[in-house]
């Protein structure tokens, strides 16, 4: 074992490390949220344009890049939950009883589910990708864009026609709009903590910015909540075909 990999052991066996860790890989993943909350609303602009948006990523880099997010997202995601993870064992060995038990009556219902969200989140994003990414049922692999293609002559999938089949009424679908709801709920409360606990991690919380910041966390939180649902709701009740 050299000095480098020696360094990086250390380091990811430290509970700063991991803090650092869970904090930058934190910080990565609420862009992404950002991000894909933006392209998934334009599923309210139409079929065009939706389906411009999915063809803009598949193309992009020669579909190079969004294989590169992809691993880039799921190291991100396994790093994150490992970390996490490893912290809270390593915390409830080093609390007393009788001081684990004040600060669980003090601390916030958010952070006391953290773990759970998390997983709970994690089998979500497994869910999702099966749903849509490797598309394992409902057919989605066979939508083509027949309007697309009959103005350009160029065959695209159907990413619109995916999505409201993907959450268009009936009992199945209700099942995975509930799912939806549920996971992205414990996201924000995930949301709601996890932001402010990174500015704190790496000492950008003081306690004149404290309850700015902690405003901050609930608003992302929100809107990420909202965003999201909204897509599944409009669809299953046929505000959006």
């Amino acid at each position: 074992m050299n000095a480098l990999t020696r360094s990086a052991t250390a380091y990811w066996q430290s509970s700063i490390g991991k803090k650092l860790i869970v904090a930058v890989t934190g910080i990565a993943l609420v862009l992404f949220l950002g991000g894909h909350l933006t392209g998934n609303l334009l599923i309210f602009a139409g079929r065009e344009a939706f389906n411009d948006y999915a063809q803009f990523l598949h193309e992009a880099g020669h579909g190079a890049l969004i294989w590169v997010a992809r691993i880039g997202l799921l190291v991100a995601f396994v790093l994150h939950i490992t970390a996490t993870i490893q912290l809270t064992r390593q915390n409830k060995k080093a609390r007393s009883s009788d001081y684990q038990y004040k600060q669980r009556i003090q601390a916030k219902k958010s952070s006391l589910i953290m773990i759970w969200s998390g997983l709970t989140i994690l089998a979500f994003v497994v869910f999702h990708i099966l749903h849509f990414t490797v598309r394992v049922a409902g057919g989605f692999s066979e939508l083509v864009d027949k309007a697309h293609l009959a103005e350009t002559g160029e065959e695209r999938h159907d990413a619109y026609g995916m999505v409201i089949k993907g959450f268009e009424a009936g009992f199945l679908n209700f099942l995975v709009v509930l799912f939806y709801i549920v996971a992205m709920t414990l996201l924000c409360s995930h949301l709601s903590h996890g932001v402010s606990s990174v500015f704190q991690t790496l000492g950008w919380r003081s306690k004149k910015a404290q309850d700015l910041i902690q405003k901050v966390s609930l608003g992302y939180a929100f809107v990420i909540w909202a965003g999201f649902i909204s897509v599944p709701l409009t669809i299953f009740f046929g505000l959006v075909k």
